[in-house]
């Protein structure tokens, strides 16, 4: 071989290798010179092919982010805020109460309000929704009505108002993450067509939701579309209604087991259907919700907007407890309205004067906050 045969056939080997791609895998050998991703173009426009995956936890749109090793400051007052709704016996908010009427008893014990505010706010809500095999099955043909109406409460959010969907049977699944864009809780809502297990876990869905949303300030809220019959949850009713104490979040419970028995043919269970309402109404009670059991659908828009009402026109108030003691244990909590001047239940009329019947929708309690070392 000549020398012009060797030459070229080296070049020909160290194109080869040069060709050959590297293996995948960690570079352990990482110099100074290390390529950083390119900051987008405002010229690149992304690929919608893809779809975004599904969080597998529900964001806190409020939290902000902090740098490393930012300070932290101990706080020794411990300041509780109360959500607290007045509805009269249609369901309409009833406004301009004076502060003076209102009444905060944590643990029978009176307690100073140092802030009072009222008026619309921009809230947060998660509506969560049974889709199991186990109902859905008897009345399949309405539950596309039972969709349909659940779309009119999205009406009635606001554009700065922030929406969920989640979905429970077996498991949870977040269908869609808080978003101020409607049109993502319709898409995700429209995906409930087909159920897949027969299990109902509406304890370990409500008790997830509501831990996740516990972080999130303002205004916010779960509303629950469900039959409220549990099959297979890991936590006992016991343990959810506690852990839902601890989260906060006010739950309104929408049932629909007589509207799937009454449709569907679905089988009264006795004992059982009258638990499920109770433990509804319970959670609502306690977390400062309201719970609805309609027959019909067209009880549906006066029910969700009886619950905007009461999650848009609230009073707002604050105190410092009388009780400083960072002991983790549940204080309970009763807001009352009563007329200063003689301490008794406050008198509410109407226009022409006529008594009003009136309910107080607050949460029942907190836990209040423990020591840490």
């Amino acid at each position: 071989m000549s020398i012009a045969q060797k030459a070229s056939l080296f070049v020909l080997m160290l194109l080869a290798v040069v060709s050959v791609p590297a293996q995948e895998g960690p570079n352990k050998d990482v110099g100074e010179t290390v390529a950083k991703p390119r900051k987008p173009d405002a010229t690149t426009t992304p690929d919608d092919s893809t779809p975004a995956p599904i969080p597998s936890k529900l964001s806190n749109r409020n939290k902000a982010d902090l740098p490393p090793g930012a300070p932290a400051f101990k706080v020794d007052t411990s300041v509780v805020t109360v959500d607290v709704a007045v509805i009269d016996n249609k369901g309409h908010f009833i406004p301009n109460i004076p502060r003076g009427n209102f009444r905060v008893l944590e643990d029978n014990v009176p307690q100073q309000i140092s802030t009072f505010t009222m008026g619309e706010a921009p809230m947060t809500v998660c509506m969560v929704i049974e889709f199991s095999a186990r109902f859905q099955q008897y009345w399949s043909s309405k539950w596309y009505e039972t969709l349909t109406a659940s779309y009119g409460f999205l009406q009635t959010l606001k554009p700065e108002d922030y929406v969920a969907v989640i979905a429970y049977d077996l498991k949870t699944t977040i269908l869609s993450d808080f978003s101020s864009d409607k049109r993502k809780a319709y898409e995700a809502m429209q995906m409930l067509r087909i159920p897949g297990f027969s299990e109902s876990n509406v304890f370990d869905a409500l008790s997830e939701t509501a831990d996740r949303m516990s972080g999130i300030e303002g205004r916010k809220a779960i509303v629950l579309i469900a039959t409220g019959i549990d099959t297979f949850s890991k936590l006992t009713y016991d343990k959810a209604r506690k852990s839902l104490q601890d989260s906060g979040v006010p739950i309104y419970p929408i049932g629909i087991l007589e509207m799937v028995g009454i449709y569907g043919g679905l089988p009264r269970e006795g004992i059982t259907t009258m638990q499920a309402e109770n433990e509804l109404k319970t959670f609502a009670k306690e977390t400062g919700g309201m719970a609805f059991f309609p027959r019909f659908f067209g009880e549906l828009p006066q029910i969700y907007g009886a619950i905007s009402q009461s999650l848009r026109n609230q009073y707002a108030i604050a105190y410092s407890s009388s009780n400083q003691a960072k002991d983790g244990s549940y204080r309970k909590i009763k807001v009352e309205l009563v007329n200063p001047a003689t301490n008794e239940p406050l008198r509410v009329t109407d226009e022409k004067g006529k008594p009003i019947k009136y309910s107080i929708v607050a949460k029942a309690g907190y836990k209040a906050p423990r020591e840490v070392e």
